[in-house]
């Protein structure tokens, strides 16, 4: 019986939709549904627009919303996270296969797929080795930097589409001139268009809420009204198209999207072309992850429920292998549509399977209608998301907290702004690495004595309390290892190194989680050179973890001084006239 509940509860975890699909109930599936409606509203000109930033056919983004969100509703943990295309990926797809110089729409498509399940790939294997926790390695000030560059070249680069002009360019200054070079071919009819739906939309997400309660209606309706905003916008610009013949004035419209439920497609295993993606793959993974993991996190600790992010690198995996599968391109968690699934009341991921259903019926029925959508109106929608996603406070919050986190953001904004995302995005990852060796590399080590009175010891610099010139306690703040045994070596022998008769060093340990085979070389070479000078080297407050793989070695064997439970007890034995 305990054999096989111990199976269950394996399964549970690796298949999360068993647990919550136990206690599933009538009112469950009310919320889920009311929240896939409002999501479904939402999605579908979001899915077509955002398939048009990644340089792809409009059917690509409804096919990436509708399969993946079912496999994440099996494997994922976040009970709010929506999976779908989201632009900062978008974006980077289309960078990815821009590099590939492929022309034939066919091809281009292959690519997206293929990027798509090498992604899959890699979180999934992520996710088995349980490497969630590599995106801690990543700062955040520094995504968020990347994030609001990466919102900048977006919105700029759907200007050509506001415009009706041809515009090209990796980076903002290339994207600037194609701009102003082209800006005399202009069509006024669709930079009328582009404009006025994106004041449209954003006063839709300000002002129509407030409205529609001002006239009497209940929340839940008003604010399902209020997130059809961006289909309203479709709805009648489509239509001014349609009866105007605009198309026929210069008007640029998505034109054909096939009908139909998306077709089962393989992705390519060509060596060559993998060699080129992987890296893009690789680089969309982390970013995805990150974003998706931050969003479900702080929405799950809003209703106090918790995501496990091993799980989650699974469920992200599973989506993008099912969206390559189906004739999609990469996907992660969107933060919007994330926060709009939250606050519709979503239960259980079952609320992203029912929207999949929605974008399922779409496609089926819809698309016809999508024929004389323009594409201004697309760009609008993507300029009026991603524009939330900018941030240059971050800069300001950073440059007041700590230099070096601004220095790491601001190279992260400009180099995504001026040489792409890719770049950007690369120097992101490399600056949050090195931020955290620099700052690793050099630990905070305070010299503390005895605060008259107590069993307590702080910073001499910063307190009143009592010391012995014979005596150097000095507290580590920070976990030992390769990139900074060498910054302890010298720190110890500057302090020694003096007139004052030191015969103790007490290293205090209360912060070391972490002793590496380089940093006990260091302490072995401090304890002999101490040893020579005729001082002892003492340890205290060495947590258990610690001491047990110290004591698999030599070095407290060949140890001059002792390891003392507490730092008081040190002091205490070793000059009691402190005490």
């Amino acid at each position: 019986m305990s054999l096989s509940r111990g199976w269950t509860r394996r399964l549970e975890r690796h298949v999360p939709m068993l647990l919550w699909a136990k206690t599933y109930d009538k009112d469950t599936l009310t919320s889920d549904l009311v929240a896939a409606v409002i999501v479904t509203i939402m999605l579908i000109p979001q899915s077509l627009a955002y398939a048009l930033l990644a340089g792809l056919p409009p059917e690509m983004g409804l096919y990436a919303s509708i399969l993946p969100l079912v496999a994440y509703a099996i494997f994922g943990t976040s009970r709010a996270l929506a999976v779908g295309p989201v632009a900062v990926v978008s974006l980077m797809t289309a960078a990815a296969i821009g590099n590939l110089g492929l022309t034939t729409p066919a091809e281009i498509a292959l690519a997206a797929g293929t990027l798509a399940f090498i992604s899959g790939v890699i979180l999934t294997v992520m996710g088995i080795l349980r490497l969630g926790f590599l995106a801690n390695f990543l700062s955040h000030p520094v995504i968020a930097g990347f994030i609001t560059a990466s919102g900048v070249l977006i919105a700029t680069s759907q200007m050509k589409h506001i415009l009706g002009i041809q515009a090209h360019g990796d980076n903002l200054i290339e994207l600037v001139v194609s701009l102003f070079e082209n800006q005399h071919l202009t069509n006024p009819i669709t930079m009328a268009i582009g404009l006025l739906t994106v004041a449209f939309l954003f006063w839709v997400r300000k002002g129509l809420k407030p409205l529609l309660l001002g006239f009497g209606l209940k929340p839940r309706m008003a604010d399902i009204l209020a997130k059809a905003g961006p289909v309203a916008a479709v709805v009648v610009t489509t239509l001014a198209v349609f009866i105007f013949d605009l198309e026929n004035k210069g008007v640029k419209i998505v034109g054909a999207v096939p009908t139909g439920l998306p077709p089962l497609t393989m992705p390519s295993f060509s060596p060559a072309m993998w060699n080129q993606l992987f890296i893009s793959g690789l680089l969309i993974s982390i970013i995805g992850f990150v974003e998706s993991v931050s969003v479900a996190s702080t929405l799950a600790a809003k209703k106090r429920q918790r995501i496990i992010p091993d799980q989650e690198l699974v469920g992200l995996g599973a989506s993008n292998i099912a969206t390559s599968l189906t004739g999609g391109y990469p996907v992660t968690g969107g933060f919007a549509r994330s926060v709009v699934n939250f606050d519709a009341g979503a239960e259980t991921p079952a609320a992203g399977a029912f929207t999949a259903v929605g974008i399922a019926l779409a496609a089926l029925l819809l698309t016809p209608l999508l024929f004389f959508l323009p594409k201004a109106t697309l760009a609008a929608t993507i300029i009026v998301a991603v524009l939330s996603l900018v941030d240059f406070s971050i800069l300001r919050k950073t440059w007041t907290y700590n230099k070096v986190d601004f220095a790491a953001v601001a190279a992260t904004i400009f180099l995504t702004l001026g040489m792409g995302v890719e770049v950007g995005v690369s120097a992101g990852v490399i600056l949050s690495i090195g931020l955290f060796l620099y700052k690793t590399s050099k630990p905070h080590v305070a010299e503390v004595g005895l605060v008259p009175g107590t069993q307590h010891f702080r910073n001499i610099n910063r307190h009143e309390v009592e010391t012995h010139p014979s005596i150097v306690s000095l507290r580590i703040d920070e976990s030992l290892y390769f990139a900074n045994a060498a910054f302890l070596q010298d720190l110890v022998y500057d302090r020694v190194a003096c007139d004052q008769p030191v015969r103790h060093i007490v290293l205090m340990c209360s912060a070391v989680n972490e002793i590496d085979m380089s940093a006990l070389e260091s302490l072995e070479a401090i304890n002999t050179r101490l040893k020579d000078m005729g001082i002892k080297l003492h340890l205290t407050e060495v947590k258990g973890p610690v001491m047990d793989r110290l004591k698999r070695s030599h070095f407290l064997d060949e140890l001059t001084g002792n390891v003392y439970l507490s730092q008081y007890d040190a002091i205490r034995e070793l000059q009691p006239q402190i005490i």
